[in-house]
């Protein structure tokens, strides 16, 4: 119960899948994956502040700059203007 309650103080809310069924987040998954194996293992961070600062540098590092074949070679935000320019 008190993680549920910590949460509630921070003004969060749990997201849970399915039971047994990681697939079911499967892109966060990967992202979170990729995060660690580029940023993460190997470093140490002296706060929370410079965690929450790496996490946020990569996100705006994968979705402006970080190409990525499955999406033809080309960033999320390229791929997405991209799907905006043909609606």
């Amino acid at each position: 119960r008190t993680f549920h309650s910590k949460l509630e103080r921070a003004g969060m809310t749990q997201s849970m899948s399915r039971v047994a069924k990681c697939i079911d987040n499967g892109p966060m998954e990967g992202f979170w994956g990729i995060i660690k194996r580029e940023r993460y293992y190997g470093k140490r961070f002296t706060s929370r502040e410079a965690i929450v600062e790496m996490i946020e540098n990569y996100i705006r590092y994968y979705n402006n700059k970080r190409l990525q074949r499955n999406l033809g070679v080309l960033t999320p935000m390229e791929k997405h203007e991209m799907y905006l320019q043909a609606a």
